[in-house]
């Protein structure tokens, strides 16, 4: 019975099974042929206790399209994965010769505890690892292995030319360099706080462009959390004409605001709210259009939306996400939503609170609050006037009136769960 198991057993049957949900079919290394061991047809295979050039083994290896290009290191529940990525790399390095590879350097480097996943891809330049939602499939990794990586292709983006300069704002200009210094020195998370007004959507379409044609971006989800908002924003998209192309956005590259439950393959913008995204996470087929013309965050459902992998949308279907309007609830209720995916996150805000700037680890990439827009005048036309009073001169106290959910981890599973 599973609560007979040790912890590294019980971690071992759940990696199994994320493994398993992934797209690997699960071998035991010493119940395999030379030839089952080193799989030369077209099949996917995680084989556990791999035996290794030096003689160690690795808790798992795994094998896309015949060939091999990752490694697993488990770890027993509850057990910190500090310091077993180092160990894990060392595995990277030790492939029999014989053994079919991609690179003579496994790729590929995993360690987990079931409760939590690190991933690193040794191609990157100054690798290291991240927390993922789940493993990659094998078509995930097959994708990732025909090209660089995306974090190599991020360096290669150059500094804005001096046309795509005069058709922005100091603001905009200042937004779009601080995300790219951001990316480019591998930081997950940006924040970029904009006044209302001073043109937070078309500042996303121009580095959303930058991100497809020269990172060469997959795809991008612009995440909104009412249904008004992704009509403006797909308008957004519709009207921008990048200065290196007379067409407009739409016409270069696919831009869908869903309205059903299903993200067309050939898409490279999907605008959506949360809402519906949470929808597809969970498998269902539909979503009333209604339950998203109010803010995700204005309804009384307080209850955390936990997400369980879905086989389905793979955790690599989204390279980046605009998170439009953050809004400082959707890191607790909805936070599992936006962790989901192995994607950089973007947040827009015009007044980020201490939630907000907590989610993106402070990094703050561009700030242009409303006092500045107000004297640079970009939401008002008229003379302006500085009327002091003792609360804007002093500040004052807004008493404690809310719950926000916050994650926090149990010491004895690792596991992350949410409370008030």
């Amino acid at each position: 019975m599973e609560q007979d198991l040790k912890p590294e057993q019980q971690a071992r049957e759940e990696i199994d099974k994320l493994l398993s949900l992934a797209g690997f079919e699960l071998r035991d290394f010493k119940d395999c042929t030379l030839g089952d061991s080193t799989p030369n047809v077209a099949r996917n295979f995680a084989i556990k206790e791999f035996i290794l050039e030096n003689g160690t083994k690795a808790d798992y290896m795994l094998f896309v399209a015949g060939k091999a290009c990752g490694v697993i290191e488990a770890k027993k529940f509850s057990l910190s994965l500090s310091g077993a990525e180092n160990q894990a790399k060392n595995y990277a390095y030790t492939l029999p010769a014989h053994i079919p590879s991609y690179q003579d350097i496994l790729p590929f480097v995993y360690v987990s505890n079931a409760s939590e996943i690190y991933f690193t891809d040794l191609r990157e330049p100054n690798p290291r690892a991240r927390r993922i939602f789940a493993f990659h499939t094998p078509k995930e990794l097959l994708d990732k292995l025909s090209s660089n990586s995306l974090r190599e292709r991020i360096q290669q983006i150059p500094a804005l030319s001096s046309q795509d300069s005069k058709k922005l704002r100091d603001c905009q200009k200042d937004a779009i360099e601080g995300l790219e210094k951001s990316l480019k020195q591998n930081k997950q998370r940006a924040l970029i706080q904009m006044a209302t007004g001073a043109g937070k959507t078309f500042t996303a379409c121009n580095f959303a462009y930058r991100l497809l044609s020269i990172a060469k971006a997959k795809r991008i989800l612009f995440l909104v959390d009412r249904n008004n908002l992704g009509k403006q924003a797909k308008k957004e998209f519709d009207n921008f004409s990048p200065s290196a192309d007379k067409r407009h956005f739409s016409e270069i590259y696919n831009v869908v605001h869903l309205e059903t439950n299903h993200i067309p393959t050939e898409s490279k913008v999907v605008i959506t709210t949360i809402q519906r995204l949470y929808s597809i996470l969970r498998g269902e087929s539909e979503f009333d259009s209604a339950e998203e013309e109010h803010s995700a965050f204005e309804n009384e459902d307080k209850e955390t939306k936990e997400v369980a992998y879905n086989p389905q949308i793979g955790i690599d279907t989204f390279d980046f996400i605009i998170i439009d309007e953050c809004h400082r609830s959707i890191y607790g209720l909805w936070r599992q939503v936006l962790e989901y995916f192995d994607a950089f996150l973007i947040g827009l805000s015009a007044t980020p609170s201490k939630h907000t700037l907590g989610f993106f680890a402070q990094n703050v990439v561009a700030q242009y609050d409303l006092e500045k827009s107000i004297l640079d005048k970009v939401n008002v036309g008229y003379e302006i006037f500085r009327i002091k009073t003792r609360i804007s001169e002093q500040g004052s106290i807004i008493e404690a009136n809310a719950e926000f959910q916050v994650p926090f981890r149990d010491k004895d599973t690792r596991k992350i769960g949410y409370e008030s």
